[in-house]
């Protein structure tokens, strides 16, 4: 009697404490990560702020090929990644500040292969401080993923039989192909 009972009052708090989640958990990840970018991002404008500067500049200059000076490229840098962070923390111009965190993210892994010497202590798998700052960027690539799934009105969903019906109509389905190869 008591089990059964305690197994429902533990459902039931699952449930509550599930439904906070989906509610809360996207708009925590987006502000999250504004909070983020708007803060490293401005620590660029200001020289000697920002313990990244240097792999950074010289990162940029490589992949430039020397044509964007350093005080240039730091500036440029420090733009975008404050541009990321307004997009991510406001919620407006969503699938912008998506697009220019594919630029940055795509530079900022870039390091790992241009200076193995300074991204790890053993290659590949004892990074220094500067390795584990640039492969920490992985879980910021996922939150982008996750958070570009809902530009569209995408959302987390506590329950699956939650899912009403118009939406449930939307998950694609396969396309049956004859031997033709042509879609029936």
């Amino acid at each position: 009697m008591i089990n059964s009972s305690l197994r429902g009052w533990m459902d039931q708090m699952d449930r509550i404490i599930v439904r906070w989640l989906a509610r809360y958990s996207l708009p925590f990840l987006r502000i999250g990560m504004g909070i983020i970018f708007l803060w490293f991002g401005v620590l660029k404008f200001f020289p000697g702020l920002s313990p990244a500067t240097d792999l950074a500049v010289r990162t940029i200059g490589v992949l430039t090929f020397g044509l964007i000076p350093a005080s240039v490229s730091l500036f440029l840098l420090a733009a975008l990644e404050t541009a990321i962070g307004l997009g991510f923390f406001t919620g407006r111009y969503m699938r912008l500040a998506l697009g220019l965190l594919v630029f940055q993210m795509a530079g900022t892994l870039t390091p790992l292969a241009l200076f193995p010497g300074e991204a790890f202590v053993q290659f590949p798998y004892a990074p220094t401080l500067e390795g584990q700052y640039i492969i920490k960027n992985l879980v910021l690539i996922g939150a982008g993923l996750v958070i570009g799934s809902t530009v569209r009105g995408g959302r987390i969903v506590p329950e699956p039989q939650e899912l009403s019906q118009p939406q449930s109509r939307m998950i694609p389905q396969p396309v049956k192909v004859d031997r033709a190869r042509r879609p029936v």
